[in-house]
């Protein structure tokens, strides 16, 4: 929450000079993935979508004021050019800002959540706002894993990559890149309840190694053993890497309606967790849950 109200912060403060995914995780304290997740989990939003409305919404008020030039405001508001800026006005508005000045009608203003209501709206089980529904195409296929073990770190209760961080911190992520021998890429991961020694979280972060693996443990680190399993693997359509937001939860709500029991499966999240990929715009968002003949 903290780092939310950090962004937000920053962003409200640099709303007329450029602002970078990287400015925005110098403010959190995270990793650029991780500060634009966190925001976007808690606020329902992508960042630059947020930043987005809240210049229009300032722009407009400009505008309202009269005396100025549209063109003059767009660029202000850091807008490339006149038409970008109108084609942004009229999907936030539902009118282009000539017919705005000319017509001096009433519009309704973004205004910025407050990351403390919106975690709160949260902790009651309440959906984020601006949650948007729909999915393209993805590709589904089911893939073998056999017997390994993953090197991870637990936090104490988070059910969710937020809750997660705010207890263990923004460099595991970066640790796991490290640890040599490793049989994939990092994931984040929620654990079934037989993976879950009393005390600790759901939800974590790790990288699968050999049954085998004899490297180093970083401290605060662990072992576990993971038995074979089947993994059925959603993968989105590419998308634009600050979009990513948009990307994960479009798959979800697919994986949500998904029926494996039409091709032959079942659901078994009994048998391993459910992990998720660093989400890369070139390839898709990836996510896999365990299932069983």
């Amino acid at each position: 929450m903290a780092a939310v109200e950090r962004m937000q912060a920053h962003i409200e403060a640099h709303l007329t000079e450029p602002i970078t995914l990287q400015s925005l995780a110098r403010a959190a304290g995270y990793s650029p993935w991780h500060a634009a997740r966190l925001f976007r989990d808690l606020l329902g939003r992508p960042p630059f979508d947020y930043i987005r409305a809240r210049r229009l919404s300032l722009a407009a008020e400009r505008l309202r004021n009269g005396g100025e030039r549209i063109a003059d405001v767009a660029f202000d508001f850091v807008f490339d050019s006149h038409e970008g800026f109108t084609r942004a006005f009229a999907r936030q508005f539902g009118l282009p800002p000539g017919e705005f000045v000319r017509t001096g009608r009433a519009l309704r203003p973004f205004l910025p959540p407050q990351a403390r209501n919106a975690y709160r709206m949260q902790q009651k089980g309440e959906p984020a706002m601006n949650e948007e529904k729909g999915a393209d195409i993805v590709f589904v296929q089911a893939v073998e894993r056999p017997a390994r073990k993953m090197l991870l770190k637990r936090g104490r209760s988070a059910t969710e990559y937020f809750e997660y961080c705010e207890e263990v911190g923004c460099d595991v992520w970066e640790v796991l890149t490290g640890i040599p021998d490793a049989l994939h890429e990092p994931v984040g991961a929620w654990l079934p309840a037989g993976l879950r020694p009393e005390g600790t979280s759901e939800y974590v972060q790790g990288v699968e190694v050999p049954m085998a693996y004899a490297g180093p443990i970083p401290e605060g680190f662990e072992l576990m053993d993971l038995p074979p399993c089947t993994l059925l693997v959603f993968q989105g359509p590419p998308f634009e890497d600050e979009k990513f937001g948009e990307a994960i939860g479009a798959l979800w709500n697919v994986m949500e309606r998904y029926k494996p029991e039409q091709y032959g499966y079942r659901w078994a999240d009994e048998d391993g967790p459910r992990i998720q990929l660093e989400p890369l715009g070139y390839r898709g968002y990836i996510e896999a849950r365990p299932v069983r003949p």
